[in-house]
């Protein structure tokens, strides 16, 4: 009994491995058929991404949004909601920060960091909160209403950068620069890695603390599980869904506060390159651990990072990579469906 509940500890950091090696080993084939050598390829692609100095940096910086908005995932499924609106929540975080680093000015860096900080939370909050609200009170589905949001962010945030927003004489839709006091500090100097991923893993532990060790992450988890033993437990079950829809949305906007803090210094049109939508992969391939959220995003940013590279050195697709994203939720898909299908097997048999 010890050994399964021990294995069963593990098992949500156990099946993103094994789903990552799987993933890899269907590349190594794909990358065969490629006509390249799937050892070259793999070893350009880690070696980069992992062990060189900037390379590393680089892996740090692009990490931070996905540990971000994957952990806005996560909070949302604790209490049984589908956040599909990461992505618009992280145009809205970053919307927050730039308003905060261009038009609040002359106060010092301790001040005006963590102020655009919770202004890019904030931001996010609402646009996380709006469609929280509609499911609690109104009954709206929270798949559609995120989903259709993450439009109204991108189309927003487009026409602000090319309108009242945008640089004087800019060539391209995008903001003037934040001002110095706003921008987060390099921790790898003269490489892109900030102090953004410093921020988001104290936001897991933290956030672990919260679901796993205070009254609050009960109340979360019991929703989750069953909304109609919640309401008879006393349990609000509309404040809980309002109330972990704004933290993800916040979670997510403060992934979108990182990227003009720490790496652009600036919005432009086009903030994030799919980050929202990686970080529900990632959430999902955790199985709602967020030692496995930090483990995933790690893998996710290695490969994001070390593309190009793996493209230049071993003449692999980049598109290949995604390939390799895609192959990861879909082995931990089925081992989903063959955990779920072992454990029905154990009740019919009781």
């Amino acid at each position: 009994m010890t050994t399964n509940k021990r294995f069963q500890s593990l098992l949500p950091i156990l099946s993103p491995l094994i789903a990552i090696a799987s993933a890899l080993i269907v590349g190594a084939i794909l990358i065969l058929i490629a006509g390249a050598n799937p050892i070259t390829a793999y070893t350009a692609l880690f070696q980069e991404s992992l062990t060189t100095y900037f390379g590393f940096g680089n892996t740090l910086t692009k990490m931070t949004p996905l540990l971000f908005s994957s952990l806005g995932v996560l909070v949302a499924l604790r209490a049984g909601q589908f956040n599909i609106g990461g992505e618009g929540q992280i145009y809205l975080g970053a919307l927050g920060s730039t308003l905060i680093g261009l038009y609040v000015q002359g106060i010092p860096a301790f001040v005006h960091i963590p102020l655009a900080l919770v202004a890019g939370f904030l931001f996010g909050a609402v646009w996380g909160g709006i469609p929280g609200y509609l499911k609690a009170v109104r009954g709206v589905n929270e798949v559609i209403t995120t989903l259709l949001l993450n439009y109204i962010a991108v189309n927003l945030v487009s026409y602000l950068v090319q309108n009242p927003l945008k640089a004087p004489d800019a060539p391209s839709p995008y903001s003037p620069l934040i001002a110095k006091s706003a921008q987060l500090p390099s921790i790898l100097p003269q490489s892109l890695a900030h102090a953004g991923i410093i921020l988001a893993l104290t936001a897991a532990g933290l956030l672990w603390v919260l679901l796993v060790r205070s009254p609050l992450g009960y109340q979360i988890a019991t929703v989750g599980f069953n909304p109609t033993a919640a309401h008879y437990a006393r349990i609000s079950v509309k404040n809980t869904i309002m109330l972990v829809m704004a933290a993800a949305g916040g979670l997510a906007g403060l992934a979108g506060a990182s990227e003009v803090m720490g790496l652009k210094y600036r919005l432009f049109e086009q903030v994030s390159p799919g980050y929202g939508f990686d970080a529900i992969a990632i959430a999902f391939l955790s199985r709602g651990s967020i030692r496995g959220i930090v483990l995933t995003s790690l893998f996710f940013a290695a490969l994001r990072s070390g593309a190009n590279v793996m493209q230049r050195s071993a003449g692999v697709p980049v598109t290949l990579v995604y390939a390799i994203q895609g192959l990861t939720v879909l082995f931990i898909a089925i081992s989903l469906a063959v955990e779920r299908q072992i454990k029905t097997q154990k009740k019919a048999e009781v």
